[in-house]
């Protein structure tokens, strides 16, 4: 049979473009290797006996446009959280209250010794609003030029956010050690690099502040496979063929032909188009080159909780400070000093890290269970330190990120943990390998390479590739990063 497009990988990019393209009656089909759609972006029961459904590996929503939302009539809610961090500081913290200015700016006073980096703080995330308020629609249509995009965001912010490391305007701008390190965080996630140094870190910080023109982080009410589950409901009312269980083997660009393995052997299938929601590397096997194999940096952490963790200043409430983001050692000098140990090949000594609690923002995750869920995501530990060993180094890692988190606390975090009726704690570490061997993610790169500015001086819509018939439609394309549906979009754009 010929389809118009066979999409390779039903994860959500995959079913964003499969629901547009279905909807405007191209005959789609939908190939996925694994038995479930939705890639990483699902919600899993991960500790046996226990009923909470963790957002096991990516968990929060930013990127996702309204737009594509609306368009595809996704019925999924995303909840705002009240809180955007705390960082415990000795006995107090830095408490950013979204509702609150009077709050924060004392609690600014108190950690800083005065009001100087409160100011700069306002100023500074006043001129990321506005870049996000600009630059948010234009990743939705083709590609802009870069002059387009300086004339939109204005001379101050692409010197400081596009054309020099953003570490020195965080360093020029902020005198505190730890503010400049919770703004730093942004340019860190998922990626390995020296914001002092390194533009990479810069295009981490765009795409975390400009999601969906606010930047906000979001919580999905149900976990990530809602909203998974919501787009492969709209792609497959609108006539998509979504298969499971199909494993795609090779990729001919040239005649637009799909081979695929499934329970009742190899079959081929040909489209007009054969659009890409794999990794790069993936692609590139696919096609029968050699594959540029990434490097992921991070380590994911999943826990449920029987309560919360107390905290050193007992003015704070847990709920405010584990409902947003909670960061763990993520001062300036932290972060360089983590990231020269891992760049030299050794575990760092004190991971930097952040978490915060599904469960505080939606209880359904919960089913009728109590407790409270945590996800905790370390920084800068690249897969080059697993490599060798990786069970062994996985446990180092874990014990090293919990000292890590029990510095900041006035209780080990371990007393915290709920069990399963077998009596093991609930908590399960992924490090990059493991998400390389157990997900298919090649160097258990999340963003599946290193992300790329949102413009282009030779246009296109940022998903072509050097074959005609093909195009990307994942996480590899010129735009989109974590759970956006951008890139998605924007190859069933290029074909309508």
């Amino acid at each position: 049979m010929r389809y118009d497009a066979v999409i390779v990988g039903a994860g959500h990019n995959g079913l964003v473009a499969a629901a547009y393209l279905a909807r405007a009656g191209r005959r789609v089909l939908v190939l996925e290797r694994l038995g479930h759609v939705g890639g990483l972006a699902i919600s899993a029961q991960a500790f046996p006996g226990v009923e909470a459904r963790l957002s096991r590996y990516s968990y929060l929503v930013s990127l996702l446009p309204a737009k594509i939302v609306k368009d595809l009539g996704l019925r999924i809610e995303l909840r705002r959280r009240r809180y955007a961090s705390y960082t415990p500081v000795g006995t107090t913290g830095l408490l950013v209250d979204n509702e609150d200015a009077g709050r924060t700016e004392a609690s600014f006073r108190e950690v800083t010794g005065g009001v100087a980096d409160y100011h700069a703080w306002r100023d500074f995330y006043g001129m990321t609003a506005k870049v996000a308020r600009v630059l948010a629609p234009t990743l939705l249509g083709p590609l802009p030029t870069a002059r387009e995009v300086e004339r939109l965001v204005g001379a101050r912010a692409w010197r400081e956010m596009f054309a020099e490391p953003i570490g020195r305007a965080v360093d020029a701008r902020f005198g505190d050690d730890t503010v400049r390190g919770v703004v730093l965080t942004d340019a860190l996630i998922g990626t390995f690099a020296d914001p002092g140094r390194d533009l990479l870190a810069n295009r981490c910080f765009l795409y975390h502040v400009i999601g969906d023109g606010t930047g906000e982080w979001n919580v999905p009410v149900g976990g990530m496979g809602a909203v998974s589950g919501a787009l492969a409901r709209a792609a497959a009312e609108a006539g998509a063929d979504i298969r499971t269980g199909a494993e795609v083997i090779g990729i001919d660009p040239g005649a637009g032909e799909v081979t695929f393995r499934d329970g009742s052997g190899e079959h081929a299938v040909s489209g007009e188009k054969v659009l890409a929601n794999v990794p790069p590397a993936v692609l590139d096997r696919l096609l029968g080159t050699a594959p540029q194999v990434p490097e992921g940096a991070q380590l994911k952490v999943n826990m449920v909780l029987r309560r919360l963790p107390r905290l050193k200043d007992e003015r704070v409430d847990p709920r405010a400070a584990f409902s947003g983001t909670f960061h763990i050692n993520e001062g300036r000098e932290q972060l360089a000093r983590a990231f020269a140990q891992a760049d030299g090949g050794e575990m760092p000594e004190v991971p930097p890290a952040e978490v915060y609690c599904h469960s505080l923002t939606d209880r359904s995750i919960l089913g009728e269970g109590e407790g409270e869920t945590m996800t905790l995501f370390g920084l800068h530990l690249p897969a080059r330190l697993f490599r060798k060993n990786p069970e062994k180094s996985r446990r180092e890692a874990l014990a090293a990120t919990l000292r890590s988190i029990n510095s900041v606390l006035a209780e080990p975090l371990e007393d915290c943990l709920a069990h399963t009726p077998g009596g093991d704690p609930c908590l399960e570490a992924k490090t990059p390998v493991d998400l390389e061997n157990e997900a298919g993610l090649p160097g258990g790169h999340i963003f599946h390479r290193d992300l790329a500015w949102p413009y282009a001086d030779d246009g296109g819509w940022g998903v072509e590739t050097g074959h005609p018939r093909l195009l990307l439609c994942g996480a590899g394309a010129r735009r989109g990063g974590g759970v956006s549906g951008i890139p998605g979009h924007n190859a069933a754009m290029s074909l309508l």
